[in-house]
């Protein structure tokens, strides 16, 4: 039992317990509702600059409704008080004509700073051409030769309820961007379909990806790690499966990786010219099947009637091949029918050409070799 004279002490010290346990949480209140920091030195002033003009936003909002509580009460009806007749003060006027101006003044010079800097993209250390597609990216490290496509890995069991959903899901790709901790990295973006948008809130990044256009950003990473962001246009169907992963490496690290994926480049062109047996063509196209072609026509083939055809028995994958060819490299027009010339290797369109040929039933028996998608792209 706590004695009387001991109990304004002991609710005291309860109350400062509780205020003391309540900070972890405020901060992590903090964090999850306010603008992140990030990583980048454009992002850390976009943030500083966000803080400013809250506390003047707050600032603001306390004299203008202290003013006015003070008057309400102060000023009342029931006090005696009676409404006052008065107009045209110049020096109200005034006032609330200069007060305001020299406020936004205050706001512009930082936030004219911070645009300057957020748009400076000269003497980059590396420029990166990331194109949007539905519904994912391509990344080409522009003078070294290496470019691929980076996708969606979440897999379709956790997709539809099947597996338990893993911590980042649907923020996950199969070939994430990879960029060197302390460069310079230009980011030139554009999209070959509809309006993309390139966000990474960790780097202060977000540009859209237009169609016929290339607009510019950049960000220079001073902490490694992998960050991810997403797609921020509403761009289709597709839209909430277009992630984006970038880890960012040691300098070293990178430039392993970047001479590694020189080498795969090299040697996927070298396939071109290589034969394929019907085996081989099979089991590679079935792996870019269901990772480039299965969200629309699904992984059985079925399609999903009244919007996507199916491939099981269509007459593009049993007609002739130069139609099945043509549909594959250019796309349709009109239609969700993209062009994955520019986007898959003569080797991965070899293979998932075949494979739509000769799975689900079709059966047709035909073997396509990526030196035929050579011929047909140099033939058109």
């Amino acid at each position: 039992m706590i004695a009387k004279d001991e109990q304004p002490r002991a609710r005291l010290l309860l109350s400062l317990l509780t205020l003391a346990a309540s900070v972890p949480a405020l901060a992590d209140w903090r964090e999850t509702l306010n603008m992140p920091v990030g990583v980048t030195e454009v992002s850390r002033e976009i943030h500083a600059l966000h803080m400013t003009i809250f506390w003047i936003c707050v600032a603001i909002g306390v004299v203008v409704f202290s003013v006015m509580i003070y008057s309400l009460i102060a000023h009342r009806k029931s006090r005696g008080h009676q409404a006052a007749h008065f107009h045209e003060s110049t020096a109200v006027e005034i006032a609330w004509t200069v007060v305001p101006a020299l406020i936004l003044i205050a706001m512009a010079v930082p936030a004219t700073k911070a645009m300057i800097k957020l748009y400076d993209t000269s003497d980059a250390d590396l420029d990166v051409l990331v194109t949007g597609y539905q519904w994912k990216w391509q990344y080409e490290y522009l003078g070294h030769g290496v470019s691929f496509m980076s996708e969606l890995a979440t897999p379709e069991s956790q997709i539809y309820g099947a597996e338990e959903k893993s911590e980042h899901y649907l923020q996950e790709v199969n070939n994430p961007l990879v960029i060197p901790v302390g460069a310079k990295v230009r980011f030139l973006l554009t999209a070959k379909d509809v309006i993309h948008a390139w966000w990474v809130p960790a780097f202060g990044v977000k540009k859209d990806a237009i169609p016929g256009f290339v607009n510019e950003t950049w960000a220079r990473v001073e902490v490694p790690g992998t960050y991810r962001g997403e797609c921020a246009e509403l761009c289709g169907r597709g839209h909430a499966f277009m992630p984006i992963v970038v880890k960012a490496v040691p300098q070293a690290e990178f430039d392993q990786w970047l001479a590694a994926k020189k080498r795969e480049a090299e040697e996927l062109k070298a396939l071109t010219a290589k034969t394929f047996t019907m085996e081989e063509l099979m089991a590679r196209g079935e792996e870019v099947y269901n990772r480039s072609c299965a969200a629309c026509h699904q992984v059985n083939g079925e399609g999903i009637p009244g919007i996507f055809p199916p491939m099981k028995g269509s007459t593009i994958a049993t007609g002739p091949l130069s139609g099945h060819l043509d549909i594959v490299v250019n796309g349709k027009p009109g239609t969700a029918m993209q062009a994955f010339g520019q986007q898959l290797s003569e080797v991965d369109l070899a293979a998932v050409i075949t494979y739509e040929r000769n799975a689900f039933g079709n059966d047709t028996g035909d073997v396509v070799q990526p030196l035929d998608v050579y011929n047909f792209k140099q033939g058109q």
